[in-house]
């Protein structure tokens, strides 16, 4: 059965939990699945550049003895002579067996399911989505908290417009006993359809406040994002409020002392780099468990496919 992944929430609560399992199981035991994808093959088809993302699925697809090919940018593709995804993954689909896209355009990785013979991964798209970010904050979650239920979560920055934070939300009220901490400016609070439509409708616990330090002592978990300049009408109003949002090492002696900071990386400035030696500091863990959790996504959907 060809299957997808354009977003977290397409897999039910159990087979989250399944997912995340075996993305355990890899890390405990990765030499045991170091030839699960031998003579399979993994493109890589990213429209706009990437770090993380894409190294990590190279490194994921390497790590169980498959292949990788690809291209790293719109320009080193036909996508620079005109050419339509749905054009270029029926191409694709005959060159690999599974394909993760990244793609500045909302609905892409979309789009390309709809003509693909492959499964397909949503890498990215734009401002929309970012489902392989929400599993790898889902594993790192779940490895270092023991589970979901019974936390409170801050969460930092930029909460208009990070695709991360909404994902992640989505994610995570499906668990019972969830507490949501929003800590911004108002200009970058959480868009409305995330208050109505998901925390609202769902009877969510949240709170939104403007003051980092007046909550650290109550989190769980706090998730950082990057206040983005960008995002102001005005230079003043940015000036006014970005050092209220950068996480320091005054700041961390306000919290408790397993409270775990996330960030879904690039950093800027928000966390200051002496946060980086504080234990507590989990950030380059959650890019690390990122390879073993799209590991077992491969494997999952390529299994998927075999039925």
């Amino acid at each position: 059965m060809l299957r997808h992944l354009m977003n977290v929430l397409d897999f039910s609560v159990e087979e989250l939990e399944n997912l995340l399992s075996l993305a355990e199981e890899i890390y405990d035991r990765p030499g045991e699945f170091s030839d699960a994808c031998h003579r399979k093959k993994l493109a890589t088809c990213f429209y706009e550049p990437s770090t993380r993302t894409r190294l990590s699925f190279d490194s994921a697809m390497l790590n169980l003895g498959g292949q990788v090919l690809g291209f790293s940018s719109a320009d080193s593709s036909s996508a620079a002579k005109g050419e339509s995804v749905a054009d270029t993954i029926r191409v694709i689909s005959s060159y690999a067996d599974i394909c993760a896209m990244r793609h500045p355009k909302e609905g892409a990785p979309y789009v390309a399911s709809l003509h693909s013979r492959i499964p397909v991964i949503n890498a990215g798209d734009g401002g929309h989505n970012h489902p392989t970010q929400t599993l790898t904050d889902l594993m790192t979650i779940r490895k270092l908290k023991g589970g979901f239920s019974g936390l409170t979560i801050g969460l930092c920055g930029d909460l208009k417009f990070g695709r991360t934070v909404h994902s992640l939300v989505e994610a995570m009220v499906r668990y019972p006993d969830v507490h949501f901490i929003m800590i911004s400016p108002d200009e970058l609070r959480i868009p409305d359809y995330l208050r109505r439509d998901i925390l609202d409708r769902n009877l969510i616990d949240y709170k939104e406040v403007g003051i980092l330090e007046d909550v650290m002592p109550k989190l769980d978990l706090l998730y950082m994002t990057r206040v983005q300049r960008e995002r102001f009408f005005n230079e003043e109003d940015y000036i006014r409020l970005k050092d209220s949002f950068i996480l320091d090492s005054k700041k961390m002696k306000l919290a408790r002392g397993d409270m775990l900071v996330l960030h879904p990386l690039p950093r800027v400035n928000e966390i200051a780099t002496e946060v980086d030696d504080d234990p507590r500091a989990v950030y380059f863990k959650q890019a690390e468990f990122g390879v073993y959790v799209r590991m077992a996504l491969i494997l999952t959907l390529l299994k998927e496919m075999d039925r």
